[in-house]
């Protein structure tokens, strides 16, 4: 072999190796990608399971089972029922009594630290009987002032109201059709649709995994290419 030989051996290896170490670093990138995202996901699952438990503990003991239904959406999110009847009183925004140690119980679980990831979305509901008062002329004020009381209820409690948004539905979203064929009421469905629903979502957050050795070493290897 000459020495013209040998030296094209080597930059032939070379070549190789350059090749080998930047196809290695975008590997790594895209598996580093897919562990960030397939572990977060895997986290956030975790967590909503664990919320949900811990609420459905804290009802029993407050022997509020019945009065707050909690259930899960298409989407993921934790839903929190509260039963118009049971935590206002009637015709009114006005917590009753008995609802303000169950709110005092949920508030004092999402205010947790382990989770301050969730947002909570209140939503008011009414059945399609008309309201006309001084202070709710319809059911959209109603509705909205259930929200805005469990609101301002967590935010007096402590929370931050960045966590927090209130909306009234007025009849716009029956759980059950409120009357029959024939227009008659059909009471139990009415009384089902006046509610308050709490709807937990976690916050989007981007998790990174932690390999900071080598991932210092290859950002270093790929910025110094591409300066070269």
């Amino acid at each position: 072999a000459t020495y013209a030989d040998a030296i094209t051996l080597l930059m032939a290896f070379f070549i190789l190796f350059f090749s080998f170490s930047k196809v290695d670093l975008e590997i790594y990138d895209q598996v580093a990608a897919g562990l960030n995202e397939n572990m977060a996901s895997e986290e956030r699952k975790n967590d909503r399971k664990e919320l949900e438990e811990d609420l459905r503990d804290i009802l029993i003991q407050e022997g509020a089972e019945e009065a707050v239904k909690v259930g899960t959406d298409a989407d993921g999110s934790i839903t929190l029922e509260l039963d118009g009847g049971a935590f206002f009183k009637p015709g009114s925004a006005d917590l009753t009594d008995q609802a303000v140690p169950v709110l005092k119980s949920i508030y004092e679980e999402l205010a947790s630290p382990i989770y301050q990831s969730f947002n909570i979305s209140i939503e008011g509901h009414t059945d399609d009987d008309p309201i006309s008062s001084l202070k709710f002329p319809s059911n959209w004020e109603l509705s909205a002032g259930r929200a805005s009381t469990v609101v301002r209820f967590m935010i007096t409690e402590g929370m931050k109201n960045k966590r927090l948004k209130a909306t009234g539905f007025a009849d716009t979203h029956p759980k059950f059709p409120n009357r029959d064929a024939n227009g008659a009421p059909i009471i139990d469905n009415m009384i089902a649709n006046r509610r308050v629903v709490l709807r937990i979502n976690r916050k989007p957050i981007y998790q990174e995994v932690k390999i900071p050795q080598f991932r210092r070493k290859a950002s270093d290897k790929k910025k110094s290419k591409e300066i070269k």
